[in-house]
C-alpha cells in the first residue's frame, strides 16, 4: 500500500470540515433572504442593485476568501505532516578512498586512480562551503590523511598526495572514518585487528584506566550529522571484516554510501614484474550500504563516476523528511482572512 503524501497527527479534527458545506448553504440562504427583503422593503434603486446578475461578483469574493481561510485553519488544527525536500543537517562527510595498486587498472580512463581523484575534486567543489569533509586513504591499512575541514584547498592537496600501496582494507577504512566522527568512543583499529595486543593490566603505581561504557546501538541511518562515502575497486584482502565494520556504523546510525569503481569481471594488471587479477566485490558493497541505510552506486567509467558524486552531493545536502506543515497552513489562513477583510473595506467600506 502506498503511503499517503500527507498524514495528520489529529485526523479526528478533519470531521469539522463537514461544517464548510453547511456554511455555504447558510450563505446561499442569506443571499436569497436578502433578495426577498430588498424586493419587499427597499427603494427601486436598491432593488435594481440587488437583482443585477443575482449579486455583483465582488460581493462574493470576501466570503469565499474567508471560507478558504476557515478550511486552512481546520486543516492546520489537525496538524498535517508532509514529506518535503529540505536542506540537510549534514555537518561532516568522511571520504574514504581506495589507493590500492589495483586502482592502476585502465578500464576507467585514464585509470581508476586518476578518475577517482578528479571526481572527488569535482565533488568537493560543488559541496556547500559549510560542510566539513575529512579524507581517509586505505590500501593495506587505513589512515586519516586530512581531518574534517572546511578548507577545500587542503582537501584537494591531500587527494593529490595519495600514494598507492598493496592490499585492500575496506573494513578498516570504515572503522577509521567512524573514529574520526566519534573521537571520544575509543574506536581502536589496531585493537580490532590484533585483539591479543590489547593491554591486559597496568603498573601498580598507575591509576587503572576508566571503565569504558558500552555503546548503546541506535537505529541504522538515524545519525544525521555525518556520513561516509566509501570508494573502492576491489575485494577486501586484509584488515577488519567489512561487514563487521558496517555493523559498527549501523549501530551508530551513520550511513555508508558505497561506490564501486571498475568492472565486476575484473582486469589483470602488471606491476614490477608480477601480475594480479582485480575484481569488484559488488555484493559486499551492497551489503554495507543496505546494513547502514546508505546506498550503493556503480561507476564503470570516468563520466559515470562523476555522475555518482554529483548524485551523492545532492543527496547529502538535501533530504526528504516528514515535516509538520500546520504553520504554513496557519499562515495561509491569516493571509486569506486579511485579504477578505481588506477587500471588504475597499469595496464596501465595511467588514462583512
Amino acid at each position: 500500500m502506498n503511503q499517503l503524501p500527507v498524514t495528520f497527527f489529529w485526523p479526528e479534527l478533519l470531521w469539522l470540515l463537514l461544517l464548510v458545506p453547511l456554511l455555504v448553504l447558510a450563505y446561499w440562504w442569506l443571499l436569497q433572504r436578502k433578495k426577498k427583503n430588498a424586493v419587499r422593503y427597499a427603494s427601486l434603486s436598491i432593488v435594481r442593485e440587488a437583482m443585477q446578475g443575482g449579486l455583483h461578483w465582488r460581493r462574493h469574493v470576501p466570503p469565499v476568501l474567508f471560507l478558504l481561510a476557515l478550511v486552512a485553519m481546520l486543516l492546520a488544527a489537525a496538524r498535517p505532516f508532509a514529506v518535503l525536500t529540505l536542506p540537510s543537517t549534514q555537518q561532516t562527510i568522511m571520504l574514504a578512498m581506495d589507493v590500492s595498486l589495483s586502482m592502476r587498472a585502465t578500464d576507467v580512463e585514464p585509470n581508476r586512480f586518476v578518475a577517482a581523484q578528479e571526481a572527488a575534486k569535482a565533488f568537493l567543489a560543488e559541496l556547500p562551503r559549510n560542510v566539513k569533509v575529512g579524507i581517509v586513504a586505505f590500501a593495506g591499512t587505513a589512515s586519516v590523511v586530512q581531518p574534517p575541514t572546511l578548507s577545500r584547498e587542503d582537501l584537494v592537496a591531500a587527494i593529490d598526495k595519495f600514494q598507492m600501496q598493496r592490499a585492500t582494507a575496506i573494513g578498516s577504512a570504515i572503522v577509521v572514518s567512524l573514529a574520526e566522527i566519534f573521537p571520544g568512543e575509543g574506536l581502536d583499529l589496531n585493537a580490532m585487528i590484533n585483539p591479543r595486543d590489547r593491554p591486559r593490566g597496568f603498573a601498580i603505581d598507575q591509576q587503572p584506566p576508566p571503565e569504558r561504557v558500552p555503546h548503546v546501538p541506535v537505529p541504522p541511518g538515524s545519525y544525521s550529522s555525518a556520513a561516509i562515502i566509501l570508494l573502492t575497486d576491489g575485494q577486501r584482502t586484509t584488515g577488519v571484516d567489512t561487514l563487521e565494520a558496517a555493523q559498527l556504523a549501523a549501530d551508530r546510525g551513520v550511513r555508508v554510501y558505497t561506490v564501486g569503481v571498475g568492472t565486476p569481471d575484473g582486469e589483470t594488471i602488471a606491476f614490477e614484474g608480477w601480475t594480479m587479477r582485480v575484481r569488484l566485490d559488488e555484493e559486499s558493497l551492497k551489503q554495507v550500504a543496505t546494513r547502514t541505510q546508505g546506498e550503493y552506486f556503480y561507476a564503470g567509467s570516468a563520466d559515470s563516476l562523476k555522475g555518482v558524486y554529483q548524485n551523492l552531493g545532492t543527496r547529502l545536502t538535501s533530504e526528504k523528511r516528514e515535516t509538520e506543515v500546520s504553520g504554513l497552513l496557519a499562515l495561509l489562513a491569516a493571509l486569506l482572512s486579511l485579504a477578505a477583510a481588506g477587500l471588504s473595506l475597499l469595496w464596501f467600506n465595511r467588514i462583512a
